[in-house]
């Protein structure tokens, strides 16, 4: 058996987070339908056909044209060429979870289980050209995938006004001195155009007072986040997508989401708690005439984090934090 995808020092290799966690909460069983909205590079799929067995059949979904044939080959060669049978592998945004899986054949409320599965996959990170990192020098491009998205992080530094860019670097990076990076990065480009990672790592690190250069981030952590986050639209797509994975809920189906960064915890933690409520109308509506009903039922009163042993093994695991709900 060809098991070079799961040997730690490849580039595809895959630890996937909160693993023991996910397979429980989504305590799927055989015949099931369930649904990995964010395939990566197929380690928590896998899980899923194990679960669901040959009865049941998984749907997954990526938008990165790589991840999608990686996933397939490490299919093959856990299930052998029958187990393409069991799964069915789209190339799409999530944002159009609903659509495509009506397209394939799946019926409103009878999916048994979908999993949000937000971080970055590991080629993302190591792989320069994606330039989705400043620890490698690769061009300033961020994009997911670049079948469905034109604008690139370069095109942003390049063209967006220092109000915009302040606005970016501040709601999506939660940078507290988006002002004074956005200043920077306008008189730079006045000289120069903006197109490696590196060029703007420079630029955000001297930006930043000398005093606060060498905390326990680096100081252009969040501009890169700000950016990927802008570049993908990835919290307007998570906001549109979760109405979507609930409607495809069947009833005690379960919903979970795993998150990277407060701003993502934030709107799933939100979502979750506005679909069980008897009322969904905001704080300042003094007379309500809504006739919602609770749709969920939230599983975990505070989210699942990864354990001490699983940091150590996987660092990149540190930040996730599980939110997992059950339709009622």
């Amino acid at each position: 058996m060809d098991t070079r995808f799961e040997q730690p020092g490849n580039e595809f290799f895959h630890q996937p987070v909160l693993r023991q966690s996910v397979k429980e909460f989504l305590s799927l069983k055989s015949g099931d339908i369930a649904v990995d909205a964010t395939l990566g590079l197929g380690g928590h799929t896998m899980d899923m056909m194990e679960a669901v067995g040959p009865k049941g059949h998984v749907y997954s979904f990526d938008q990165d044209l790589t991840h999608l044939e990686v996933a397939r080959q490490r299919i093959t060669e856990k299930f052998g060429t029958e187990g393409l049978g069991r799964i069915t592998l789209i190339h799409s945004n999530f944002v159009s979870l609903q659509e495509k899986l009506l397209e394939a054949g799946v019926e409103i409320t009878s999916v048994n289980g979908i999993l949000f599965d937000l971080g970055l996959a590991l080629p993302h990170l190591t792989r320069s050209e994606r330039g989705f990192s400043f620890q490698h020098e690769g061009p300033l491009d961020m994009r997911m995938s670049r079948e469905f998205t034109a604008l690139t992080a370069a095109d942003i530094l390049n063209t967006y006004s220092e109000h915009d860019l302040a606005d970016i670097f501040f709601q999506f990076g939660e940078e507290r001195l988006s002002r004074r990076i956005a200043k920077a990065v306008v008189e730079f480009r006045r000289k120069d155009q903006f197109a490696t990672t590196k060029q703007l790592e420079d630029l955000v690190f001297h930006a930043y007072p000398a005093n606060l250069r060498h905390g326990k981030s680096h100081p252009a952590t969040r501009v890169f986040q700000a950016l990927r986050i802008a570049v993908n639209s990835e919290l307007d797509v998570l906001e549109k997508v979760l109405p979507q994975a609930v409607t495809m809920l069947a009833p005690h189906g379960k919903l979970v989401a795993i998150s990277y960064h407060s701003l993502e915890d934030r709107i799933v933690k939100h979502f979750l708690r506005s679909q069980t409520r008897d009322c969904i109308c905001p704080p300042e509506v003094l007379r309500c005439e809504c006739s919602a009903t609770p749709v969920l039922s939230v599983l975990t009163k505070s989210p699942v984090t990864p354990t001490d042993e699983e940091i150590a093994e996987n660092p990149r695991s540190r930040s996730a934090k599980m939110r997992v709900a059950e339709k009622i």
